[in-house]
């Protein structure tokens, strides 16, 4: 790939201007051959997931059919996820090096979204969470975790320290605020992506090279402000479901308003920790309903499950085909096929490391572990729900849940996973090497934090 003078005069009539020039300035002409396409078996986690995706959603889809018709539900889907693989083969081709220039635009938009989002979204389950554009609905918190995970890791790659392995105090300082930001603008539309924003985070800073007491300071102070809020939204849950009751009262009792869930949360982790009987024991009410019969499905699909399309729950259970689809994969295919997935996801992770431990650069080691672990625990976190072994909560499964923005981010960091695959050195020799820092600006130069060459 290479930067002229052209590339730069395009760049700077581009819609991110000055930032983009100032980027293709930096790098000098120079050419440098990289692999043809990103990894191949990043590429074949994603069209397994795909794949898993298609069969298990129209699996999942019975209540829309009924609705929208036998193939609605899955035209939709397979549409996004087109849109999806197209995402994800322009960005394989892009330099890692414009994630770097371009982070802060993002992480910019998502902000600006986030803070519209708050206050005039649309009002779902309780909270605002999204903003309509056309028949796309944009959820503010898919956009906000990924902005952390490239703010994060261009704060930690640019402030590794020159002699020895480690980052700058004011790195950690840095993105400790980012945290709280980001984290502050999540909390009124859910706790589960609030505390999933936060482990991506930490293992972020970890993974850039932060020493352990440093690590354990940050996160001390996480636990101090989170356990503070914690006290602040139950105390108040009273006056808050008051307030809600005559909210939905004014509303036909349909929807509630934004910032009145925390009755929710406590609910939900009161009724987590405080059961004591069996859940096969249990009764079906109306605030249990959905989890039991996420347990009937699981427990309905046995060792190696009914088959795709002979699913008996997924015409009772609420929202299967997003935040509950695990349950319905694991009546369809068994606690076989679910292993299985889980290995999908977890084989992501497996091959991100390898392929970070094999480059030279601290950025795009500290971005592709980013994305991966940003993709793997929110597949664990939605297990873990689905499963009953977290509170009830809703976080889509990366890829295969339907939804439009969940399907639009995933399939971005792919994208950005195969481009770090692809053009950044791996275990290169010296001319490969040397030629990667000379096509690189000043900023990105710094060696890999985790010494695992």
């Amino acid at each position: 790939m290479t930067i002229d003078n052209t590339t730069a005069a395009k760049a700077a009539t581009s819609p991110f201007g000055n930032i983009a020039a100032a980027a293709a300035k930096t790098m000098p002409v120079n050419s440098s051959t990289f692999r043809r396409h990103g990894d191949k078996y990043i590429w074949g986690v994603y069209i397994a997931l795909c794949l898993v995706s298609i069969i298990e959603l129209y699996s999942a889809s019975s209540r829309e059919v009924a609705s929208a018709g036998v193939y609605g539900p899955i035209v939709r889907h397979l549409s996004m996820l087109l849109a999806g693989f197209g995402i994800v083969w322009t960005l394989e081709k892009v330099h890692y090096k414009w994630f770097f220039a371009l982070a802060y635009v993002f992480v910019g938009f998502s902000v600006l979204l986030m803070v519209y989002i708050t206050f005039f979204g649309d009002i779902i389950n309780g909270a605002r969470r999204s903003v309509s554009i056309g028949p796309l609905a944009l959820q503010g918190a898919e956009f906000i975790k990924l902005s952390a995970v490239l703010a994060i890791a261009k704060i930690m790659s640019t402030s590794q320290k020159a002699k020895e392995v480690g980052v700058e105090t004011r790195a950690v300082v840095t993105s400790g605020i980012v945290i709280a930001i980001f984290c502050t603008l999540l909390l009124p539309q859910g706790l589960t992506n609030t505390i999933l924003l936060t482990g991506i985070a930490g293992a972020m800073i970890l993974i850039g090279g932060t020493e352990w007491k440093k690590v354990l300071i940050l996160g001390g102070v996480v636990l101090v402000l989170a356990g503070g809020a914690a006290a602040y939204k139950f105390t108040s849950s009273k006056e808050s479901d008051a307030a809600l009751t005559e909210a939905m009262a004014q509303t036909g009792g349909t929807e509630s308003v934004a910032g009145q869930r925390q009755g929710t949360w406590q609910k939900r982790i009161e009724r987590f920790l405080g059961d004591s009987v069996p859940k096969y024991e249990m009764p079906i009410t109306a605030e249990n309903r959905q989890e039991m019969l996420s347990y009937m499905a699981q427990a309905n699909g046995g060792l190696i499950g009914v088959f795709p399309g002979n699913s008996r729950e997924t015409a009772r259970l609420p929202l299967a085909f997003s935040d509950y689809i695990y349950a319905i994969i694991l009546e369809d295919v068994g606690f076989v096929g679910g292993t299985l997935l889980l290995g999908l996801y977890l084989t992501l992770l497996a091959r991100a490391g390898m392929i970070a431990q094999r480059c030279h650069r601290a950025f795009p080691v500290i971005l592709l572990m980013g994305l991966a672990v940003m993709i793997v625990l929110q597949a664990l976190f939605h297990m873990a729900i689905t499963t009953g072994t977290f509170p009830v909560s809703g976080q889509p499964l990366p890829l295969i849940s339907k939804g439009g923005t969940s399907i639009l981010i995933t399939s971005i960091v792919f994208g950005m996973m195969l481009s770090i695959s692809r053009t950044a050195v791996q275990k290169g020799t010296t001319q490969e090497i040397k030629e990667e820092l000379n096509n690189l600006p000043e900023e990105l130069r710094a060696e890999n934090p985790v010494e695992l060459r």
